[in-house]
């Protein structure tokens, strides 16, 4: 899978390491992991140039395999490498015949060695005594203090002996220390928090294992080595000095995501960095509903006018035919079409007061709104009915010419042709329909 790539590129550089210190078996067992990890050709080439050093009982690297292997890949080359001097290997292997098995002694420091004594006689479980911080120091104590003992005592630098034991307590202690659920699992049982047999597990200090995890309810825990721990801490393949540092494991509980902080005042950063990522969260969420919204408000703004004016009144009931209920006539002053309303519901309705109140012969808004719908209805009428006579007509003319006009009487024809259409007549009156 595409995110194991970065951890097979790690386990790799591991390989690479226990190769140039002459360990062949670990150099294979960390070069199998990155290719059951993710699969690379370097990988693959590397582990075939172990083989061959295993089979033919060398040690040393070959040149061309450190070039076509872990150090050919942009990500894993940028780890730090320990390198034995080159006089020195020489020396070693004239006196024994192989470079790789000899330790060379490397010089240190009266300070350099007490400062190893000191950390030695420490408990390895006893963290804050390790770092010589107090119990109840802040997280910049922790990496303050974690900076200047790693510096004092990483293998590149310090020579005494135990300085690479010491130097892997001091990387444990940081790394119990600086998470603070382990923290917290340490001052309440006072032991490994990431042991099986310690307070609390890591596995148990999480909320959860990984669900599509193969590993989910056991298998190995694999940790951030001292070695790399520090290259990350101090500008190394990590990121550099000040960035966020991840680690990824399985444990007990499933896989597991551990943060080493990246460098004093990382915190406030980490901080802003996540109030700025919970803005744009909260202003996608707006924009959503901002159509809503927006609809809602034009919505409230038309039932203004409704809700503080006073119900319309429906014109009066009217017909264009007299009967018992509608039996007073009037007519329209646009196309004086004829229509009568019932007197008692007329003479109610505020029409019949702006009548008496400028006279019949002026036309006001409510007399006019309502004659206008009144002839809007009967043209409408006209209209229809025009149209179906003008189709009566059509059908009896091609009834009456029938097939090619044989044995048509076209006398007949252009009396059908002739005759009037009242609607329609009517139309052409009132200038709404044009002449033949």
């Amino acid at each position: 899978m595409e995110s194991n790539k970065d951890e097979a590129l790690r386990s790799l550089s591991i390989a690479q390491r226990h190769r140039d210190s002459g360990n062949l078996t670990s150099a294979r067992k960390f070069c199998q992991k990155s290719i059951s990890l993710f699969e690379t050709p370097e990988a693959q080439k590397f582990l075939a140039a172990i083989e061959r050093e295993i089979e033919s009982g060398s040690a040393g690297p070959s040149n061309s395999t450190s070039a076509s292997g872990a150090e050919a890949h942009p990500s894993a080359s940028s780890a730090k490498q320990r390198h034995v001097p080159s006089s020195s290997t020489s020396g070693a292997g004239a006196a024994n015949g192989s470079a790789g098995q000899e330790k060379v002694k490397r010089d240190f420091t009266p300070e350099q060695h007490s400062v190893v004594k000191r950390v030695r006689a420490c408990k390895v479980t006893d963290y804050y005594e390790i770092l010589s911080v107090k119990k109840d120091c802040e997280e910049v104590e922790i990496k303050k203090a974690y900076r200047k003992l790693a510096l004092a005592l990483h293998p590149d630098k310090n020579g005494a002996p135990g300085a690479d034991e010491a130097f892997k307590m001091v990387s444990k202690a940081f790394q119990v220390l600086s998470d603070p659920q382990k923290r917290a699992a340490f001052d309440s049982h006072g032991s490994d928090p990431e042991s099986r047999f310690g307070g609390m597990s890591s596995a148990r200090a999480s909320p959860a294992g990984f669900a599509g995890s193969p590993f989910g309810g056991g298998g190995f825990e694999s940790e951030i080595s001292p070695e790399d721990l520090f290259n990350m801490f101090f500008g190394g393949s990590g990121g550099g000095f000040g960035g966020p540092v991840f680690s990824a494991s399985f444990g007990p509980g499933g896989f597991r995501t551990t943060r080493v902080g990246g460098g004093f005042g990382d915190m406030p950063r980490q901080r802003r960095r996540d109030q700025q990522a919970e803005q744009p969260r909260a202003g996608s969420a707006f924009i959503q509903l901002l159509p809503i919204l927006v609809l809602f408000f034009f919505s409230f703004l038309s039932a203004l006018p409704k809700l503080f004016s006073a119900p319309e009144i429906p014109d009066p009931r009217f017909s264009f035919i007299p009967t018992m209920q509608y039996n007073i006539q009037r007519t329209t002053h646009g196309y004086n079409v004829n229509y009568y309303v019932n007197q008692r519901e007329f003479s109610k309705h505020p029409i019949a007061d702006e009548i008496a109140r400028i006279g019949e012969t002026s036309l006001g808004p409510g007399l006019s709104k309502f004659e206008k719908g009144i002839e809007k209805i009967y043209v409408q009428n006209l209209y229809d009915q025009c149209q179906r006579g003008m189709d009566r007509k059509h059908q009896r003319k091609e009834a009456e010419v029938g097939f090619f006009g044989i044995r048509t009487d076209w006398e007949k024809v252009r009396q059908i042709d002739q005759e009037k259409i009242e609607e329609c007549d009517r139309l052409r009156e009132m200038g709404l329909l044009r002449r033949e």
